[in-house]
């Protein structure tokens, strides 16, 4: 399935500052193979489309750099007021299991279960 007006396959660069735990718990896609990261964006995108993600956590100036792809988008006016946007995954590198690490790191311990960006 594409989206209309999606542009190929040439590879994007997109970042994601998330400044506080909420905003990693509804981004993150930790049943995503190899995890993944959902960006609210006005982008058209396909499915596949690979894109160069560089990511900020909270409370950090390190700038992660992983390779993804794009595995899931919501669209404009989407169900329930659902948030645009692409879902991306990880491709399975070095990298990417090291953000994965810290992301579920952050993450541990969190009892609530509070909506996210794609379920």
């Amino acid at each position: 399935m594409n989206m209309p007006g999606a542009g190929g396959a040439r590879q994007a660069i997109q970042t994601l500052a998330l400044t506080t735990i909420d905003e990693v718990y509804a981004a993150y896609m930790p049943f995503v193979k190899h995890g993944g990261l959902f960006l609210k964006t006005t982008k058209r995108y396909s499915l596949g489309d690979p894109v160069f993600l560089v990511v900020t956590l909270p409370s950090s100036t390190e700038r992660h750099a992983v390779a993804c792809h794009v595995c899931w988008y919501t669209p404009a006016r989407a169900q329930e007021s659902r948030v645009e946007g692409i879902g991306l995954q990880f491709d399975d590198t070095n990298e990417a299991a090291m953000l994965r690490g810290q992301i579920e790191t952050l993450l541990a311990g969190r009892e609530t279960e509070s909506a996210t960006c794609t379920m």
